[in-house]
């Protein structure tokens, strides 16, 4: 087994670059070996200071670097199957940046390239699962402290959206999120999604309605609401109530010191998803680094990445028909079900 991951960051745009810093300052087992960007010279600034590290304008040059053994996916998604597809040719250790495929065929074909290849190589980027908080919600939920959950009410704010932010990418780029964490969360697929659309914010760009109320129901029956707002404006602030027969627990939110002087009080809201779930995506990638040397995976799946695709499709519909849509999953394969 390899002692380090040489590890070829393909995307070096806000995530990629992102990763490369984290990759080459902080990962253990891990080095950066190339980069790869469409814009060359981005390519290049990306590995400036990375003793080694080579630029390429094309995924497939990278792939065939016999010095590159690992590959991480931060391009649009919109390209992820076909890289994904030549990464599992070359049996390497691979994790992707949420959505593995933008659409459930495309990440289906995906689940059955890797259980044709016969173990799992791919990871999926949902880094909520590695933050501290989550991960302590989760555990409450599995020992079952306060009894069985209930429900799950989400809110996710953004302070603004970038141009060309659609109403279906309220779905597909921020639910997705609110989608894995509560299959993470109960262990279970959501059945249904509905998607309410109420009173729609002046700062909303055109064709776009926010926020959104997204309802869910798991296999179980513990419900789950999302409360999606990406034209905030206060901040970034992500944040989960959970219900139980015993209790209530709460995570997220505000963050940092709550303050009272000079006859004012309050606290601080991070600003971007960087700044929240920074400590997550150390934790994430590391986890990946370990199990990618011990010839594993270290957090979602491939399946995991199917999933969550299709409870998207159901969302979109969900947005258009406002009545609640059945999300449809093929029958699990085996190779995922220790998961």
């Amino acid at each position: 087994m390899t002692e380090t991951l040489r590890v070829a960051v393909i995307g070096a745009g806000r995530m990629g670059a992102d990763h490369i810093q984290r990759l080459s300052k902080r990962i253990h087992g891990a080095e950066v070996a190339a980069v790869v960007d469409v814009d060359l010279a981005r390519a290049q600034a990306a590995i400036e200071g990375i003793p080694g590290a080579v630029a390429l304008a094309d995924a497939e040059e990278a792939l065939n670097n016999g010095d590159v053994n690992a590959v991480l996916i931060a391009t649009p998604g919109f390209l992820h199957e076909d890289i994904l597809l030549k990464a599992l040719a070359k049996d390497i250790p691979i994790l992707c940046e949420k959505p593995l495929t933008p659409d459930a065929a495309s990440a289906w074909r995906i689940v059955e390239a890797e259980v044709a290849l016969g173990h799992q190589r791919i990871q999926v980027g949902f880094m909520r699962r590695f933050d501290a908080e989550y991960a302590t919600l989760g555990s409450i939920i599995r020992n079952h402290e306060l009894g069985e959950l209930l429900m799950l009410h989400h809110q996710h704010r953004n302070p603004n959206t970038p141009p060309g932010f659609t109403n279906e990418m309220l779905i597909n780029d921020s639910v997705v999120h609110e989608f894995d964490a509560v299959r993470f969360f109960t262990g279970e697929e959501i059945t249904s999604v509905q998607v309410r659309l109420g009173k729609s914010t002046r700062n909303a760009p055109n064709g776009q309605h926010d926020p959104q109320h997204v309802l869910l129901k798991t296999e179980s029956g513990v419900l789950a609401d999302v409360e999606i707002y990406v034209n905030a404006k206060f901040g970034y602030e992500v944040a989960t109530q959970a219900a139980f027969e015993d209790g209530i627990v709460n995570i997220g939110g505000d963050k940092g010191p709550y303050t009272r002087s000079s006859g004012r009080w309050g606290g601080n809201v991070t600003p971007g998803f960087e700044e929240r779930f920074g400590a997550a995506y150390d934790v994430e990638i590391q986890s990946w680094v370990d199990a990618a040397l011990r010839g594993g995976i270290g957090g979602p799946s491939a399946w995991d990445g199917y999933a969550t695709a299709a409870c998207c499709e159901a969302g979109v519909e969900a947005q258009k028909n406002g009545e609640k849509v059945a999300v449809k999953l093929a029958a699990k394969p085996d190779l995922y079900k220790e998961d």
